[in-house]
């Protein structure tokens, strides 16, 4: 039997609509940036507007977790995408003819943030579902390797469509790539068992912080992640387009976040050959390189030394990921990942609106050079912090015990 998880029919449709939406929505942060900033927004503007978006997916996202694991995932994945393309064409058409407001940009964000919400612990939850344990390792690599590699694609078309077409047919792209990816997820066949029968949400929740708490590694890396986006979201979100677009012009920052983007395949490739046995030491190590990208900004006058930090910073968050990922689905009951995956998003969200509202005011305050320098400091520093806990040191990943019968799949 082979243990490629292309060979599951169930993974290739997975995979394929992760990829395709990804391909469309990295060019949203692209077009939304310039958007904000064509309407005369400022960074502080732009920093509230990104800050919208992020704050409805931090208060709906528990409650995908509990969907996640109450629903069929494959439901979930394709209603929000179907929604999302539609909010995103009615975005676009906004756009396009003239009649966008910062306000109705902060609205649209609001609404799509809470769709992808109410989808994103079931998604990720829904790569175990769809391959037998042999495959899953090199499951996880591969759908992380498309959908980075559909980024690294997008963020440089957006660039470039923003630039020569505008910002709305950058957001018409992605309004169509989310309806083919509802399309693709409906073509998902697995079976799912409900976590419960009529428990309060309440009380699935508290199921599902107690397991997060039961695992040291897991909340003490949840908790870097709520510390690491408080700063770094801010500084990709709001300072990028405004540091970089201003000096090398908007299409720079489009081959900023597609260098980043190519850091992601660059470490996915990576990842497909290196499977170090300790799942986690060596991936938080290589989250410390995610400080250069900040820190090239702030200190280089050359394009090509930001694309340099882009890159290193997209190989270091890719091999980290990727053997957290893995940690996640190795050692956590199948009824509560999706539960777990929302506690996850939220370490990496909670603090998201903080800091995309207050960027902009700090930097003014302080400096934009300087604060990009303390962004790097933090970010590397306690990436580095965390190997402290022996927890994070030790965790290994499960030997594989040789080739197992086919996920259980409905009929079509």
């Amino acid at each position: 039997m082979t243990t490629s998880p292309l060979a599951s029919r169930d993974f290739r449709a997975l995979v394929g609509g992760v990829t395709v939406s990804a391909l469309g929505s990295a060019m949203t942060p692209v077009a939304l940036a310039f958007a904000v900033l064509h309407l005369g927004g400022t960074a502080t503007q732009l920093g509230l507007v990104v800050a919208a978006f992020s704050a409805a997916e931090v208060v709906t996202i528990l409650y995908g977790g509990v969907l996640g694991d109450r629903l069929p995932r494959q439901l979930l994945m394709q209603g929000s995408s179907a929604a999302t393309a539609l909010s995103q064409a009615v975005c676009a058409a906004v756009l396009i003819t003239g009649h966008g407001s910062i306000l109705f940009l902060s609205l649209i964000g609001m609404v799509n943030g809470c769709l992808g919400a109410l989808a994103q612990p079931a998604s990720s939850a829904m790569t175990r579902a769809t391959v037998t344990e042999a495959q899953l390792p090199r499951a996880v690599v591969l759908r992380s390797l498309a959908s980075q590699t559909a980024s690294a694609v997008g963020f440089a078309v957006g660039g470039i469509v923003v630039a020569f077409a505008g910002p709305g047919w950058a957001i018409a792209v992605d309004a169509g790539t989310y309806t083919i990816a509802a399309i693709l997820y409906s073509l998902i066949r697995v079976a799912h068992t409900p976590s419960s029968s009529g428990a309060r949400i309440l009380s699935e929740l508290a199921d599902g912080a107690r397991e997060v708490l039961r695992h040291t590694w897991l909340w003490l890396l949840i908790g870097q992640a709520l510390l690491y986006h408080l700063f770094y979201g801010g500084a990709q979100g709001v300072l990028g387009p405004i540091v970089v677009g201003d000096t090398w012009g908007e299409e720079a920052w489009g081959w900023a976040l597609s260098a980043l983007m190519a850091g992601f395949v660059t470490g996915g490739l990576v990842a497909l050959r290196w499977r170090p046995r300790h799942l986690l030491r060596s991936g938080v190590a290589m989250l410390a390189l995610t400080a250069a990208f900040p820190l090239a900004m702030a200190l280089s006058g050359e394009l090509w030394l930001v694309l340099l930090g882009a890159f290193v910073h997209g190989v270091g968050l890719q091999l980290f990921s990727v053997g957290w990922d893995l940690a996640i689905q190795e050692n956590i009951a199948p009824d509560m990942l999706s539960r777990v995956y929302s506690f996850d998003l939220v370490g990496s969200f909670v603090c998201r609106p903080i800091g995309y509202a207050l960027t902009g005011p700090v930097a003014a305050l302080v400096g934009v050079d300087l604060w990009l320098v303390v962004v790097a400091s933090v970010i590397g520093l306690s990436s580095l912090a965390a190997l402290g806990s022996s927890s994070v040191r030790g965790l290994t990943r499960r030997p594989t015990v040789g080739p197992e019968p086919e996920p259980v799949t409905t009929s079509g």
